[in-house]
């Protein structure tokens, strides 16, 4: 008997990453004349909106010559984009060290080790990012830095982009994103503009002083490099308390089990609707929530604990810390 080995007759887990649904918020948006639809990112692999740039980076960067078999890979995180590469590079056998902030989730720290990453913990983001490049000059791997690298919002404006239009059959007047690398909202809005410039694009950052898991207002010297001011009609401050109570809805109003970026974005998407009559509302829902639940976020306690603030638009360098 001959045996045949399948190669290309069957996917691999790689060939899932994207095609996530778009689906329809019924109870949070009330009573309005709009369509609000949320991207339901969770729905990778790895659990992330970042599987998308993850897999572009590490392929785009096997194909340009930039990183070989037996390359270890090197990446500062603050926990999606660290599970994503970590799961990618065990697909494609590269050791992955993952360098990120102390105050991470015990999920996420969990998740990248069950994928064989190495992870190194530091005091903040901002470290991380500097022994991230320090480890490569010291010539002990190769760094693929999401905050530089343009294989970061491609992923997006290749693959995110075009579903949000095909899956919206072209209706989208709004686009709400959390911002952390801003690859996700740089890639969706290059591609949307491009499909119809009237399309508004809504960046969503932390208000100062609050702590949304994901987000950032980066000081200006470590603003990413992949960034366009111009890409961004709107930046919405968010309030963390607000974020948090909108995630929480998400789970028991429409059963949208998710993180507090997410919330935060369906919350400035709820703003947004209220001023607009007969629009068509996209959000990017980036992770799913079990990958929190040991912070208490979700326990009962936090229910009556509700926070809302005024959006705030900000027209010149808009994830610049104050």
């Amino acid at each position: 008997m001959t045996l045949l080995l399948a190669t290309d007759e069957f996917p691999t887990i790689a060939d899932y990453i994207g095609q996530t649904p778009l689906v329809r918020l019924q109870r949070l948006p009330g009573v309005t004349t709009n369509t609000l639809l949320v991207k339901l990112e969770g729905n990778n692999p790895a659990g992330s909106v970042k599987d998308r740039p993850a897999l572009s980076m590490i392929t785009r960067a096997e194909l340009s010559g930039a990183i070989a078999p037996g390359d270890t890979l090197i990446e500062a995180t603050s926990g999606n984009t660290g599970i994503a590469l970590a799961m990618v590079a065990a697909i494609k056998g590269y050791p992955m060290v993952l360098i990120m902030p102390a105050n991470s989730t015990a999920e996420r720290k969990a998740a990248m080790t069950a994928y064989g990453a190495q992870l190194i913990l530091v005091e903040s983001m901002e470290a991380a990012r500097d022994l991230a490049l320090q480890m490569q000059a010291e010539g002990r791997g190769k760094v693929l830095d999401q905050f530089a690298n343009r294989d970061n919002p491609e992923a997006h404006y290749l693959g995110t982009g075009p579903e949000i239009w095909q899956q919206s059959h072209g209706r989208i007047t709004h686009f709400i994103s959390s911002m952390g690398t801003t690859g996700t909202i740089m890639g969706v809005s290059r591609y949307l503009k491009e499909q119809n410039p009237a399309v508004q694009i809504v960046g969503l950052q932390p208000e100062d002083g609050a702590s949304i898991a994901g987000i950032r207002r980066w000081p200006t010297e470590y603003l990413p490099q992949i960034y366009q001011a111009e890409r961004v009609d709107r930046i919405i401050d968010m309030a963390q308390l607000e974020a948090e109570n909108v995630m929480r809805r998400l789970a028991r109003e429409e059963g949208i089990f998710c993180g507090v970026s997410s919330g935060g974005a369906v919350a400035a998407m709820l703003r947004v609707s209220a001023e607009v009559e007969n629009a068509v509302l996209v959000a990017i829902i980036c992770d799913r929530g079990d990958r929190y639940l040991s912070t208490g976020i979700y326990d009962e306690k936090h229910d009556e604990t509700h926070a809302e603030s005024p959006a705030q638009s900000n027209a010149s360098s808009p994830i610049e810390q104050p």
